[in-house]
């Protein structure tokens, strides 16, 4: 398994939908936050992006010389950049990072904020301009000189001369719940992405995928994005999930709903589809809880429980082909340790085993009396 963490730059704090518990979001914060995942052993981070966060790739870059082994997956906007211009960013960043870049498709499923970002195009039409944006975006980083006359695009002569550490391209991560949307992940990606589902949900996705892949003579590989909310018991974890959503009214579910149901998304009604806009049957699936989505776009469901439980069912996603974790939870800085702390331990992850290998000094906690190390449990 690899288990990602998030940079949360749309904002941070103990309770959803509230200023209480609220904290700054500024570059001393989020450089905590990555050089906890780093020290921590998580694969990578996830920077959000949209006009409600900061630029992610600007973000980023001020945590490359802070950080040693953490990735970086970041979103490429196809209609809002340009394919040449993204894939020489891409190249500098993976030069610049040491080969430490992940590249986030994104689409864009809200039709208001693609207009006040000057971007005026169908739901079809935005996964017609990411097909021939990959295109072109590939073709260059793979040290391609590009001449292309699509129905959206045109380049003439493209090419990245300073090419990528990671061969042919950074890896590309893409998430899409529609027919169109897969069509580009089993043409294009290397990592289909799922929100955080129901396990026959996700088995559905990934069996469409596979398929349509298959067909291409192409394989790619697979990762789910939700919340993590663990602790050391079940009633724990539960009351954490109950805490965390105690200040969200309902009229701030009524706001927020409304601005999710003005979205062309696929995926991200089908997560407004697991609770409805209700408080009244939030747990979806065994400890696979939709109370994030009440007030959050995107990923908004939780998997909730102690240790096990929640390894557990991480288990059952990855029976099914999902083999990339991409976790949050609020507030990030103290989550990522508990994740780390509790859940970690009893996950396959390659990155723990070789630190075990390494180390004697940590964790073992506070010395006993100045001389003796405590028993572990």
């Amino acid at each position: 398994m690899k288990v990602f963490w998030f940079i949360p730059t749309h904002g941070d704090g103990k309770y959803l939908g509230s200023q209480v518990g609220a904290r700054a979001v500024n570059h001393h914060y989020v450089k905590q936050i990555a050089q906890a995942a780093d020290e921590l052993g998580f694969e990578g981070v996830l920077l959000p992006t949209g006009r409600s966060c900061e630029d992610a790739w600007v973000v980023a870059s001020t945590l490359i010389p802070v950080t040693e082994r953490l990735k970086f997956l970041i979103a490429v906007r196809p209609g809002l950049m340009s394919p040449t211009l993204s894939a020489r960013m891409a190249a500098t960043f993976d030069r610049m990072s040491g080969g430490r870049l992940l590249i986030n498709v994104v689409t864009g499923g809200d039709p208001i904020e693609n207009e006040a970002d000057g971007l005026f195009l169908s739901h079809q039409e935005r996964y017609e301009v990411t097909d021939e944006f990959l295109r072109i975006w590939r073709q260059e980083l793979s040290g391609q000189e590009v001449n292309y006359n699509g129905k959206h695009l045109q380049v003439k002569g493209g090419k990245v001369l300073y090419p990528t550490i990671q061969k042919p391209y950074p890896p590309l991560y893409f998430g899409g719940s529609s027919s169109s949307a897969q069509d580009v992940a089993a043409n294009h990606v290397d990592v289909y992405l799922t929100w955080g589902e129901p396990p026959q949900q996700v088995k559905e996705k990934i069996d469409a995928v596979r398929k349509l892949a298959t067909a291409q003579g192409r394989m790619v590989r697979f990762g789910i994005r939700l919340h993590v909310i663990v602790r050391e018991t079940n009633e724990l974890a539960w009351k954490a999930a109950e805490e965390l959503i105690q200040y969200v009214d309902d009229k701030s579910i009524q706001e927020a709903q409304k601005v999710f149901a003005r979205m062309d998304s696929v995926g991200q009604k089908r997560m407004s589809q697991l609770h409805n806009g209700s408080r009244g049957n939030l747990e979806i699936s065994p400890n696979l809880w939709a109370g994030v989505g009440l007030v959050r776009g995107g990923a908004g469901t939780a998997l909730v429980g102690d240790p096990d439980t929640v390894a557990q069912r991480m288990r059952e996603y990855a029976d099914l082909g999902i083999e990339t974790f991409i976790f949050s939870g609020y507030p990030h800085l103290e989550e990522a340790y508990r994740v780390a702390e509790l859940l970690f331990p009893k996950l396959p992850l390659e990155d723990k085993r070789e630190r075990e290998k390494t180390s004697f000094i940590s964790p073992f906690g506070e010395m006993v009396g100045n001389e003796y190390v405590p028993a572990a449990k």
